[in-house]
């Protein structure tokens, strides 16, 4: 028999607790700091989910930070990146007014704002017993986070208990490589992980992990809640839920390529007229998984390649109607976009590879091995092409960044952007901590096919991971680990930003030097 959610948590969090005693940093691994290859599922409709890309690109460590970032755009609609790194908490976060925000002080809260993205950068981003509110928004990304322990009781409350929770005429959202946990059910003060209410629709949840909650996450908020739906889950984890993994009322869903680890009450709940096509999932040590549970109106579901592995299935009565123990198909759903499906005997090894947060962003093409993101924009040429520049050629010609400008995301004391574009060894950059960014930039277009990062005398091989990017799209021009010359196909642009995303101590930039190519 298993045991409450609340129960089987204990021992993991004495863990923690054993070590927060002794002094011990529980440090998570470097990440990529933009998301990669685009949209999946239904956020590809509708005319599709981009988020911020395009606009500013601005670091917040705080909450407050992000609602000013929100608050200072010229509009709410003005295209935004917030990389977020550190821990978010009721501490650091409060309400900011501004004419292109509606923000609170007791969530983050993205309201009647479009084209956003929020992304973890760094050693990740912790949004601790702060939930992630969107109303009335639309075009929002949000990526590689980790949003935990929201309580709608108890102390500190935030966003009704929910992780992330959508609701009012919420379109075109994608929330990719994200952790969503709870340390219990309703009885303990948390409500859902995922949840999506009152107009909201063409959603996708991505290679996440929702874990030890008594609530997975929901479609609607009643029964007369019908008008959500066209929401796509894929490649990602459920452990230790209760129920609602989902909980769908009215709409359409399509779930392939998960992995629901002990689902202890109910899986996949379609009531009220919802349709789920349900694909190429492995259902292991978990009761009722899929069916219409605790009501009379009843849902359906269309099944295929999925793998049932010690799961048991209650009888059937006036309202429980199990589709197991044999699953078959009572509607068909047609569904609208492309997508490659991997085997579901491989989908625990290929989810384990790549759900959740601070997984370097690894996705599945259907060969059930996990892949690194392909970080170049797919219309932008690949960098390691061989037609491309030789990225190992020493550059030639004039050093374009001589006479230009610079800025950068921070600077520790005692240095200056100017210091990378001064021809001077002896002077450097730093950034405020061990990751940040540096950029060159020109009053007018200017063509940029290669650059030499130099690192300072006694700093050399700090700099890890990095990417390059052309500042006035967005586009990922180069990414990869380590200083020194680094090249990509010719781009006119204003402005190049050289990113370092994960650092071995502190970087010193001696030189960023620029070159046509």
């Amino acid at each position: 028999m298993r045991r409450p959610v609340a129960l089987r948590l204990q021992a993991a969090l004495g863990t923690l607790a054993l070590a927060a005693a002794a002094g011990v940093v529980l440090t998570m691994p470097e990440t990529a700091t933009a998301a990669a290859g685009g949209a999946t599922g239904y956020a590809t409709q509708n005319g599709g989910t981009t988020g911020g890309a395009g606009g500013e690109t601005v670091r917040a460590t705080t909450g407050t930070a992000i609602h000013e970032a929100l608050c200072g755009r010229a509009g709410s609609s003005t295209p935004i990146t917030i990389e977020v790194e550190g821990t978010i908490n009721h501490g650091n976060t409060s309400k900011v007014s501004g004419d292109s925000c509606n923000t609170a002080a007791d969530r983050i809260e993205l309201k009647q704002v479009s084209n956003i993205t929020i992304v973890g950068v760094g050693n990740g981003a912790v949004f601790d017993q702060l939930g992630i509110h969107i109303r009335e928004s639309s075009n929002i990304v949000i990526q590689n986070v980790t949003v935990r322990n929201v309580k709608k009781s108890g102390s500190p409350t935030s966003n009704g208990g929910d992780a992330i929770g959508m609701e009012s005429d919420v379109r075109n959202v994608w929330v990719d490589h994200a952790t969503l946990e709870a340390s219990g059910g309703e009885s303990e003060g948390y409500d859902g992980l995922f949840d999506m209410k009152d107009n909201t629709q063409y959603v996708t949840l991505s290679y996440s992990v929702l874990r030890n909650s008594g609530r997975g996450g929901l479609i609607g908020s009643s029964e007369s809640d019908t008008s959500n739906g066209y929401v796509t889950f894929h490649h990602n984890l459920y452990e230790n839920i209760d129920s609602r993994a989902p909980l769908l009322r009215g709409g359409t869903a399509h779930m392939y390529n998960n992995h629901y680890v002990s689902l202890n009450k109910s899986g996949i709940n379609s009531r009220a007229g919802a349709k789920a096509k349900v694909d190429n999932n492995y259902f292991e040590d978990s009761k009722d998984v899929l069916g219409t549970f605790y009501t009379d109106a009843a849902g359906s579901w269309q099944v295929s390649g999925n793998v049932f592995d010690n799961v048991t299935w209650s009888e059937p009565g006036e309202d429980n109607n199990p589709a197991g123990p044999d699953p078959r198909s009572n509607t068909t759903v047609s569904i609208p976009y492309s997508y490659s499906l991997d085997d579901a005997s491989c989908v625990p090894s290929v989810v384990s590879g790549t759900a959740g947060a601070n997984k370097g962003l690894k996705v599945s093409d259907g060969s059930c091995t996990p892949q690194s993101p392909d970080p170049t924009d797919p219309t932008d040429p690949d960098p390691t092409d061989p037609t491309d520049p030789d990225p190992t050629d020493p550059p030639s010609g004039t050093n374009l960044s001589v006479g230009a400008g610079s800025d950068g995301s921070s600077k520790a004391s005692g240095t200056s952007y100017g210091n990378v574009r001064d021809g001077d060894l002896g002077t450097y950059w730093s950034p405020a901590g061990t990751t940040g960014s540096i950029s060159v930039k020109w009053s007018s277009a200017t063509t940029v096919g290669k650059i030499n990062i130099r690192e300072a005398a006694g700093s050399e091989g700090a700099v890890g991971s990095y990417r390059v990017v052309n500042h006035d799209t967005g586009a990922v021009l180069a990414s990869g680990s380590g200083a020194g010359v680094i090249g990509f196909s010719p781009v006119s642009l204003e402005k190049i930003t050289f990113e370092i995303t994960g650092a071995s101590g502190t970087p010193r930039i001696a030189e960023f030097e620029t070159y046509a190519g």
